[in-house]
């Protein structure tokens, strides 16, 4: 399955043929955008994008994002189907304790360890995004 697919993705088969988590696998591009799914668990790490707010939709499971913002700290919590968008600049840290399937909408060549980042753990794959494989 090529992101430039003229044929429709399944989204159940996309996430089937990868078991890596916190290494999202880019399912197709929308404009300037690419449309990304992952499989998570545990925690990912904190991180800001400077320049772009972060989309995310929640597949499967419960996702959890921790926010540092000008009032403080909080967490909002997103069952499966919940979209919530966190803000460029916004530091924040995914986690998924029981694990999660996720999309999550942004620029082409984004990091998924933002411009600013605490140490990256060995289990969070730094990366722009990964081909998905047919």
């Amino acid at each position: 399955m090529s992101p430039k697919s003229n044929e429709p993705i399944a989204l159940s088969e996309a996430l089937a043929s990868f078991d890596a988590l916190w290494s999202p696998r880019i399912v197709t591009h929308v404009n300037d955008y690419d449309v990304r799914i992952a499989k998570v668990e545990g925690e990912h790490l904190w991180h800001a994008h400077d320049d772009t707010d972060e989309f995310f939709l929640v597949l499967d499971g419960e996702l959890y994002i921790s926010l540092r913002e000008a009032a403080g700290e909080r967490t909002v919590r997103l069952p499966q189907g919940s979209v919530f968008t966190v803000p460029r600049g916004t530091e924040h840290k995914p986690y998924a304790p029981a694990g999660a399937a996720i999309l999550v909408f942004e620029p082409t060549g984004t990091p998924t360890v933002g411009d600013r980042h605490d140490e990256i753990p060995d289990h969070v794959d730094a990366t722009t995004g990964h081909a998905l494989e047919s």
